[in-house]
């Protein structure tokens, strides 16, 4: 484990409004800055410390935090949305009645650009969360629904055994065009396929009981499953993968929290990357995606004609295709929230032309 340090409480004779511990959490371990707020809205970075991204590491982050922080105002324990890693983090604090607030990347990454940062390291991520967290009314943030949490874990599985069957018959066919090709070896491949199978079958019924046991949640699905391209397994895993839609607000913030937003670096006149897509947020989200899209192109005219205009615009396929798989998110998000079905003037009249065709 890293050194921390700190620095002396502040005077006793003043009075704090906010603390907060802004956590920058990574798959192995917790970098963390504590802040705080007094009476006269002076606000104070005040401590630093790593600690492991373990169960271990979660108690020796409250001891220290305890240690460092007033009994007299709580802490607000503050991090970001990063894919899974802070999920263990944020149960353990709420369990132990600790106020906890998840931020979407995309707040925390504006928030930065505001401050005099040069250089972006862990430590100044957790700075700049703990001042964020000062500076904003959060919200507390909540356990999502057990039936959301089930459904994740379970699509989170199937994919992992979609990856796995994949890699088996592209290793089968080898063995079967191999000019040493072995039968054993061969009929083995063969059964661990059939398994997969098998378990892959398992878990959609494991899902469709699921669905089935909540009547709300049965219409909702049929609603976003109206989407073309959008088929109930697809519809599932954009439903688990963001709670429902619990933290995400408006359409830009949904697309950020998948990584489809499109970054563009510029320095003064003479550098200009390409634009990408940042790929920061859940890669489990962006990539259930790819074959809708693909599905939505070829089966609706709509889709099919606004692909074909942006190819016509700038020649590039994928950059076309990333463009609906955009859109059909942004859609998804948008019937859910206001419980209808789609028709096809959705795609103009929910989302403006001008946005369809950038």
């Amino acid at each position: 484990m890293k050194k921390g340090y700190h620095l002396p409480k502040p005077d006793k004779m003043k009075v704090l409004l906010k603390q907060t511990v802004g956590i920058d959490v990574a798959q192995n371990e917790l970098v963390v800055s504590l802040g705080r707020m007094d009476e006269q809205i002076s606000i104070e970075v005040y401590a630093y410390k790593v600690f492991p991204n373990t169960k271990k590491g979660f108690s020796s982050l409250v001891s220290w935090v305890n240690k460092q922080t007033s009994i007299t105002t709580e802490v607000r324990y503050v991090m970001e949305a990063t894919g899974v890693y802070h999920e263990s983090l944020a149960y353990y604090l709420c369990n132990i009645k600790k106020q906890v607030s998840i931020v979407l990347p995309n707040k925390i990454s504006n928030y930065a650009r505001t401050l005099d940062i040069k250089t972006i390291t862990d430590k100044s991520a957790s700075q700049a969360i703990a001042r964020f967290g000062l500076e904003r009314k959060l919200e507390v943030w909540l356990p999502p629904l057990k039936i959301f949490n089930d459904l994740r874990q379970l699509c989170r599985e199937r994919e992992q055994l979609v990856q796995e069957r994949t890699m088996l018959k592209n290793q089968l066919h080898a063995e079967r065009t191999s000019a040493t090709s072995s039968k054993n070896s061969v009929q083995r491949t063969k059964k661990r396929i059939a398994l997969i199978d098998l378990q892959e079958k398992e878990i959609r019924e494991e899902i469709a009981i699921l669905i089935k046991e909540d009547q709300t949640l049965v219409e909702k699905m049929k609603m976003v499953s109206s989407i073309p391209g959008i088929g109930n397994l697809t519809a599932v895993t954009i439903i688990a993968e963001t709670n429902g839609f619990e933290l995400i607000k408006n359409k830009r913030q949904l697309v950020s929290y998948a990584g489809l937003d499109v970054r563009e670096k510029i320095s003064g006149t003479s550098v200009k990357s390409k634009p990408r897509i940042s790929k920061r947020g859940n890669r489990n989200l962006r990539k259930v995606m790819h074959f809708p899209a693909l599905a939505a192109i070829r089966t609706d005219e709509r889709f099919r004609d606004i692909f074909l205009r942006l190819v016509s615009k700038h020649g590039i396929k994928m950059k076309a295709i990333v463009a609906i798989q955009r859109k059909l998110l942004e859609l998804t998000f948008i019937l859910w929230k206001n419980n209808s079905y789609y028709k096809s003037e959705h795609l103009y009249q929910i989302i403006p032309f001008q946005e369809v065709t950038e």
